[in-house]
């Protein structure tokens, strides 16, 4: 599976993007997709998952409430629709993939094979 990320940029505090994934390469209706980020001189994060079918979904609690995790089986793409954006959302995003109908692990951003090139995310104050 090949993943494509894009849809970041800069934007002011307040404010919103939506990134996108497109994966290529294998069966997108099988597997579990996650974003992650990675801020300057910090570890990579998860941020949130969902599942094969987009009936589950899961956030780390700093973004809970502000960013939508969505897929369209259809298009091969998970979404990321991030809203009142804050400077401590800025980062690299990455999107992931693992080929998985079980996803306990995948939900908590575990297990994860696939990875996208990352698409940066910078916040203004």
């Amino acid at each position: 599976v090949q993943l494509q990320a894009s849809g970041g940029g800069l934007v002011q505090a307040g404010g919103s993007l939506r990134l996108s994934c497109v994966a290529s390469g294998g069966t997108f209706s099988s597997v579990c997709m996650g974003w992650f980020r990675q801020a300057p001189g910090e570890e990579r994060d998860f941020v949130a998952a969902i599942n094969w079918s987009g009936g589950n979904t899961n956030y780390v609690d700093s973004v809970k409430g502000r960013f939508i995790i969505s897929r369209d089986n259809a298009k091969n793409t998970a979404y990321l629709q991030m809203n009142s954006l804050k400077p401590e959302d800025t980062a690299v995003y990455y999107c992931a993939a693992v080929s998985t109908y079980a996803s306990s692990n995948c939900l908590i951003g575990v297990g994860y094979r696939y990875w996208g090139q990352g698409t940066q995310v910078t916040v203004s104050s």
